[in-house]
C-alpha cells in the first residue's frame, strides 16, 4: 500500500522545473536560430561593416604635405612655400576622365580647369561597367561643351553587355577600359614631363592647384590629392577622406589607375561630389551600372519617393553604415549627415551659375523626375 501511494506521488518541483527549462530553451532556439539566419542574410552587409574594426585593418596612413593657397599671392611665392621651384613655363596638363553621365559636374570640371589644360582627354562607353548598355552622354550633348572644342580628345570603347546569370566582375570591365585610356592619352600627344591629371568625373582639382602643379619643379612625380568629400550636392559635406584622385608628371612607365599609387597626398586640393546629380532617373542609372552595383539589395532601393527622402535627410541610399576601421569614427558618422548652410570654397563656376545649379547648394535638395 505505501508502494502503491509512494509510486502516485508528485514529482519534486525540481524536476519539473528542469524539463519546463529546457522546453524553453528548445522554443527559444527554434525561434531565434531562424530569425538570427534571415537577420544575417537581410542585414550580413551592415554586420560586417559594424564588426569591420576588428577583421580589417586601415591602410598605412598618408604623408599629407601642406597646401598653402590665398588670393592675390604670387605662384612664385607659393612654390617656394612647398618647398618647390618657380618654372619659367607652365608645363601642360593633361585631364583624363573616363565618363558615364555626369554631365553636370563634366561642365563645371571643364568650366573650372579651362584656363590650365592643354587637353580635355574623355573616354566612354557604350556600356556601364556592368554591362548594361547605354547612351553615349558625351556624345550627345557634345555641344553644351564648345567651349572647350579645340581642347577635347574624345574616343568611345565598345563595352560588351553581360548575358542573363553572367558573373563577369565589373572591375575587370572597369580595368580594360583603363588600358583603353593609356593609349588614347597617347593618341592626344602626352609627352614625358607633363601634368596627367587621372580621376573621375566627379573628382575635381581645384583650379589654383593645378596652377600651382604646372608651374612649380621639384614637386614629387606621383602625388595623391586630397579632395574633400560631400554626397548628393554642396549641402553634405562628409569629410576629407577622398584620396584616389592623382597628378602625375608623364613618363613612359606611367599607367592610368585610380588606386594607391605612392604614400604622399596634398592637402585640400579640390572637391569630391559623389552622386551630385540633376535628376532622380541619373540616381538609379549609377546605383544599377556603376563597379558597385551589388549594393541594391532590394529593388525597393530604387524606388524615386525614396531616393529623394534619402537625398534631402544626406541620408545613405544603400542603407549601409559608413566604411571605417574604428568603432569611434564609425559611430561617430552613422546617421544623417548634417547639413551645411555655407557655400564658400566651393567651385567658382558653380556659384556663378547658381541658378543653373541651384540642385547643387544648400537648400537645392528636390530633384527632377
Amino acid at each position: 500500500m505505501i508502494k502503491a501511494f509512494r509510486s502516485m506521488a508528485p514529482r519534486p518541483p525540481r524536476a519539473t522545473f528542469r524539463r519546463s527549462r529546457r522546453k524553453l530553451v528548445f522554443i527559444l532556439l527554434l525561434i531565434l536560430v531562424p530569425l538570427s539566419i534571415i537577420g544575417i542574410f537581410t542585414h550580413g552587409q551592415k554586420i560586417s561593416y559594424f564588426f569591420r574594426p576588428l577583421w580589417d585593418k586601415p591602410p598605412p596612413p598618408f604623408e599629407h604635405l601642406p597646401h598653402y593657397y590665398a588670393e592675390n599671392v604670387s605662384t612664385d611665392h607659393l612654390c617656394r612655400l612647398h618647398g618647390w621651384t618657380p618654372r619659367s613655363e607652365p608645363r601642360r596638363v593633361f585631364d583624363a576622365v573616363i565618363f558615364s553621365n555626369e554631365l553636370d559636374l563634366l561642365e563645371i570640371r571643364w568650366r573650372e580647369l579651362h584656363r590650365h589644360v592643354h587637353k580635355f582627354v574623355i573616354l566612354e562607353s557604350n556600356t556601364t561597367f556592368t554591362g548594361i548598355p547605354k547612351p553615349l552622354h558625351f556624345a550627345a550633348n557634345r555641344e553644351r561643351f564648345a567651349f572647350a572644342e579645340g581642347k577635347i580628345v574624345h574616343s568611345v570603347f565598345p563595352g560588351r553587355v553581360a548575358t542573363y546569370g553572367s558573373d563577369r566582375d565589373p572591375f575587370e570591365l572597369e580595368a580594360e577600359q583603363r588600358v583603353a585610356m593609356n593609349h588614347l592619352l597617347r593618341r592626344a600627344g602626352i609627352s614625358n614631363g607633363d601634368l596627367l591629371i587621372m580621376s573621375d568625373t566627379d573628382e575635381i582639382p581645384s583650379p589654383h592647384t593645378v596652377k600651382l602643379l604646372r608651374w612649380c619643379d621639384g614637386l614629387p612625380p606621383v602625388l595623391h590629392l586630397e579632395l574633400k568629400n560631400y554626397l548628393y550636392s554642396f549641402e553634405f559635406p562628409v569629410d576629407y577622406s577622398s584620396w584616389r584622385a592623382t597628378a602625375h608628371i608623364y613618363n613612359d612607365w606611367t599607367q592610368y589607375r585610380h588606386s594607391r599609387q605612392t604614400d604622399v597626398i596634398l592637402s585640400d586640393a579640390g572637391w569630391h561630389c559623389s552622386f551630385c546629380f540633376r535628376y532622380l532617373r541619373e540616381f538609379v542609372f549609377k546605383m544599377t551600372a556603376y563597379s558597385h552595383a551589388d549594393r541594391v539589395r532590394h529593388r525597393e532601393f530604387l524606388k524615386y519617393s525614396r531616393i529623394q527622402k534619402l537625398i534631402c535627410r544626406g541620408d545613405d541610399l544603400f542603407d549601409m553604415l559608413p566604411e571605417e576601421y574604428s568603432f569611434k569614427e564609425l559611430i561617430k558618422k552613422m546617421g544623417p549627415i548634417p547639413k551645411s548652410t555655407s557655400a564658400v570654397h566651393v567651385p567658382a563656376y558653380l556659384i556663378e551659375n547658381a541658378e543653373k545649379f541651384r540642385f547643387l547648394l544648400p537648400g537645392g535638395c528636390l530633384r527632377s523626375q
